[in-house]
């Protein structure tokens, strides 16, 4: 199998955890975008923290994540 410079090999297992990862990360964007649009007062320092901990916490298997080549090259299909 011969590829370009711009395409990849990725095992489907590796690009389904990365989407999975990217949708938790994006979820807690949105409940932070949320939790701070509908504060009617000053937020707490606490408060901010609890929100900014939930966004860390989604974005950090991104920020550790490797991809891996498959071990195995994928078939061809004629």
């Amino acid at each position: 199998m011969e590829l370009s410079e711009g395409e990849l090999v990725i095992a489907r297992a590796e690009l389904d955890a990365l989407h999975d990862e990217l949708y938790v990360l994006a979820c807690a964007v949105e409940d932070a975008d949320r939790d701070l649009s509908a504060a009617s007062t000053k937020m707490t320092a606490k408060e901010l923290r609890e929100i900014l901990d939930w966004v860390l916490e989604a974005a950090r298997p991104l920020r550790d994540r490797e991809i891996s080549a498959p071990s195995t090259p994928p078939s061809i299909s004629s």
